[in-house]
């Protein structure tokens, strides 16, 4: 290769090398004939086809692809499985506003043309996510892509559905189901989202049909009272216990009521007694289906009400609502009106309020699957193992609370349910395939809902129900999921349980959950807050790997990341740090082969601590990430590099390279290959294309690190001696520097330094490191002895097993430095006063707001410390003088 460039380009680095990998297979997993080593496999979280990735995304596939590098790198054969979901609600719905604004409506393309239309769409935004994961850098087995409607998983989806039909765990009924009139399909219960909302409590007076009197009852939605059909009290409350038969009349309509007793209703709320809507709320429902009410329906599927809602008819809900509070003011009827927050349901696609509404959907009952999902966490060797493990109570709880999920939506674009009625007979055929006579059969009109393919996605992208497909016999389970905790409910434990149904073994062993990318502020990242991050725009400003190490390492599993853009800029510089280290090596290795590493006689105390420290930061890391601590294992990479080999051993190194001993050079040129290349593959999975580029500089043999073996703990390269040596050396050269940067010594002038041994051990390691500290402590004298007498005017330092004496004679002038000191002094002095004041002042104390009282008190802290360093110097001084 040519000279490595004296700067470091990323963007130029990384449009290189992602071509090179991929063209050349290094990420396919191995072949049946191939294999050679344990399987390893990942499956991707699909993406969505409905836009680019976000930061959230890119945090999540980071951390796949250093779980997937590293593996590659340990011999595993590694699959990690590409794909992306079809998101029926969203992607419908981001066709449908591209329709809208062309003046097209769905409805009149007509089903097929508007399925066409929406494979254009994945083709396009598969391709946008395909880029992304390019620029990424993610080293993703392409050749085995897979799309939640290709032919292979939906033969998967209709042999799941089929299958559980008949075992009597998918069924078809009425039900109050959660219904979006925006998109106008049904929700499961996991897609709403609750907010508090400010509205109303409206009492009204229902008068009994004998004349006598009113019962009283309340609503916050009184748009439905014209679908009520019963007012129900507690069969144990005195007060209504000689109304119960009785009959109401319903206000403004007109309909008789009965009323009826029902352990349900809560006595103490309210006036005791309720209304009872069966099509319009899920607990008036079960309350209608036990007395054998009718249900009334009084809205349509827009959420505009119907003909059942009389003079009502053609209103949108809400303004239904303001109608008949006024109509029943006017009636005298709505008798008090009182503010009142309530929780409300909204959309997770469309932001609508949802409406509870009575419809025909299929359902399936989770009882039995949630029962075995919940049964296999008591099983040792077939638990599904949560990081961190907190996150399993929450998986737990929630199965042990399921509701049906009811997995009908009225949407084109998505699997079609596997179910035909016949034109005549209304019977029902579920089935992989239409009846032999179709002409007669219709098929229902419904799809999916999107997590219900999803929730194959381990085993049929593998090739189930081909049970012999190579794939699924090798890669299945799989060993890892890793996501994020806000969709565990959505897809993790469907993923769970319908593996367990069709498999008969748990999808993944470990599933590594993170929590949500923030702002700066700690707040969501969202498009109202027009806080969001591109990662697109952090890669073209500072790199991939930039963006990478930042988004590994910013937070600890399961907890939330901040995003700072402050440490995009710093871990931008540690890859500029890596490369000018990198650069200095490689440019004293002219000439120097593979085959001219000689590790076998190591002598220098430097050579010998940096390949202990290597070892030791080998295991570390590599035990870090198998414990998936990636903020861990980076740090002990940042640290080991930025200061052990960049700081510390390149400037150490740097003596025997321009020493004259051919023998030391040669040893010099040694470690620094078997150190840069060791410290390259461990930093690989977090930094690819910066390791890459310098890999290829350096001696070695293969053609690319990403195939390059996982380094390994040599124990015989373990040196405790090497590692005392270094740490006595590395305390005394940085007091001496600590000392002139305090004393304002330039550190281009040669200094007398003393010191005096406590033990005939440390004394010894001093001596053999004497050619270190002359060069790091920059002396122009250096005596050594544990018969050395204290020399007058000297800063002194007790350090473990020596004391350390510098004289200032002829380096400072004390008394100038006296006078310095003493002004520093007293503009402390004053700052510390002014603050005891401020602070003081209750005033001030108790009406600024908080950040800036505790400025003022981080300050006041800051300015004492530096009074107290001032001192402590001047009284060294003036003991001298």
């Amino acid at each position: 290769m040519s000279e490595m460039a004296s700067k470091y380009v990323p963007q130029k680095t990384e449009a290189k090398w992602y071509p090179f990998w991929v063209n050349n297979g290094y990420f396919e997993a191995t072949e049946q004939g191939e294999r050679k080593g344990e399987p390893f496999s990942i499956v991707i979280p699909p993406p969505n086809v409905t836009g680019r990735l976000h930061l959230g995304h890119a945090w999540d596939v980071t951390l796949q692809d250093i779980i997937a590098r590293q593996k590659r790198m340990e011999g595993y054969d590694m699959l990690w499985l590409p794909g992306m979901d079809h998101a029926g609600i969203a992607t419908q719905a981001k066709v449908e506003a591209q329709l809208k604004e062309k003046g097209q409506d769905r409805h009149e393309l007509g089903r097929e043309n508007f399925l066409e239309v929406s494979w254009d769409w994945k083709e396009e935004y598969a391709n946008f996510i395909r880029d992304q994961w390019a620029t990424l850098g993610l080293s993703l087995d392409y050749t085995r892509e897979r799309f939640t409607l290709d032919d292979s998983l939906s033969d998967a989806v209709r042999e799941v559905f089929v299958r559980l039909y008949e075992k009597g765990l998918i069924y078809r009924g009425q039900y109050i189901i959660n219904w979006d009139p925006e998109t106008q399909t049904a929700l499961s219960d996991i897609e709403v989202e609750y907010k508090e909302v400010e509205g109303s409590f409206y009492h009204m007076k229902y008068p009994l049909k004998s004349g006598d009197g009113h019962i009283e009852v309340a609503t916050t939605r009184p748009e439905t009272m014209l679908g009520d059909t019963a007012v129900a009290v507690h069969p144990e409350d005195e007060r209504y216990q000689s109304l119960i038969g009785e009959t109401v009349i319903l206000p403004i309509v007109g309909r008789e009521m009965p009323i009826v007793a029902d352990e349900y209703v809560d006595r103490e709320f309210g006036s005791g007694a309720v209304k009872i809507t069966p099509a319009h709320d899920p607990n008036d429902f079960e309350m209608g289906e036990r007395h054998g009410l009718s249900r009334v329906l009084v809205m349509d599927e827009a959420g505009v009400m119907n003909e059942n809602a009389g003079d009502y008819q053609g209103l949108d809900r809400f303004e239904c609502r303001e109608r008949i509070v006024r109509d029943l003011q006017t009636a005298d009827t709505l008798f008090h009106t009182e503010t009142h927050t309530h929780s409300v349901g909204h959309s997770e696609r469309s932001g609508a309020v949802v409406e509870p509404y009575l419809s025909t959907q299929w359902f399936v009952d989770m009882k039995p699957l949630a029962q075995a999902a919940i049964d296999v966490q008591t099983k040792a060797d077939e638990k599904i193992h949560f990081v961190p493990s907190r996150f399993e109570h929450t998986y737990l709880q929630w199965l042990e609370n399921i509701r049906d999920w009811c997995i009908s939506r009225q949407l084109w674009w998505g699997h079609r349910i596997p179910a035909w009625y016949h034109k005549e007979t209304g019977e029902i055929h579920v089935g992989k395939e239409a009846p032999a006579d179709s002409e007669n059969w219709e098929q229902d009109e419904d799809v999916l809902d999107t997590w219900f393919s999803s929730a194959l996605w381990p085993f049929s992208t593998m090739g189930w129900p081909d049970t012999e497909a190579e794939d699924f016999q090798y890669f299945y389970p799989t060993n890892v999921l890793v996501t994020g905790y806000d969709i565990i409910f959505f897809w993790v434990s469907r993923m769970i349980f319908q593996g367990l149904e069709f498999t008969d073994q748990r999808p993944f062993r470990d599933v590594l959950i993170h929590g949500l990318v923030r702002d700066a502020e700690g707040r969501k990242m969202s498009k109202s807050l027009g806080n969001g991050v591109d990662p697109m725009d952090v890669v073209e400003k500072y790199g991939a790997d930039a963006l990478r190490f930042t988004l590994a390492t910013g937070t600890s599993p399961g907890n939330d990341l901040t995003f700072q853009w402050e440490k995009v800029t710093a871990n931008w510089n540690f890859g500029n740090k890596i490369w000018n280290a990198a650069r200095f090596a490689i440019m004293n290795m002219e000439g120097f082969t593979y085959e001219d590493i000689d590790l076998s006689d190591v002598t220098l105390t430097a050579d010998r601590w940096i390949l202990t420290k290597l070892k030791h930061t080998v295991s570390h890391v590599t035990r870090m990430l198998d414990r998936y601590e990636f903020g861990e294992a980076g740090k002990t990479l940042y640290n080991f590099i930025w200061e052990d080999v960049c700081d510390w051993y390149i400037e150490m190194a740097k003596l025997p390279l321009y020493g004259e001993k051919e023998k030391d050079k040669q040893t010099a040129r040694s470690v620094l290959a078997h150190v840069l290349d060791e410290t390259m593959r461990l930093l690989h999975p977090f930094m690819p294309f910066l390791t890459e580029e310098i890999w290829q500089y350096l001696p070695h043999t293969g053609e690319t690190i990403t195939r390059a073996p996982w380094p390994q703990v040599d124990e015989a390269r373990i040196d405790e001696e090497a590692l005392q040596d270094m740490e006595l050396y590395q305390a005394v050269i940085r007091t001496v520097r600590n000392t002139r940067a305090e004393m304002d010594v330039s550190p281009r002038k040669d200094i007398p330094l003393y010191l005096k041994p406590t033990a005939t051990e440390a004394n010894e390691r001093l001596t053999r490191g004497r050619r270190y500290l002359e060069y790091f402590c920059q002396t122009e004298t250096l005596a050594i002895s544990t018969e050395l007498e204290a020399p007058d005017q000297a800063v002194s330092h007790v350090l473990s097993g020596l004391e350390l004496y510098i004289p200032l004679a002829g380096l400072i002038d004390i008394r100038a430095e006296l006078k310095r000191l003493q002004a520093e002094k007293e503009k402390m002095d004053a700052e510390v006063e002014r603050l005891d004041k401020k602070l003081a002042n209750e005033g001030f104390v108790n009406n600024a707001p908080d950040h800036v009282v505790q400025e003022e008190r981080t300050k006041h802290g800051d300015y004492t410390e530096r009074r107290r360093k001032i001192i402590e110097r001047m009284s060294e001084l003036e003991k001298m003088g």
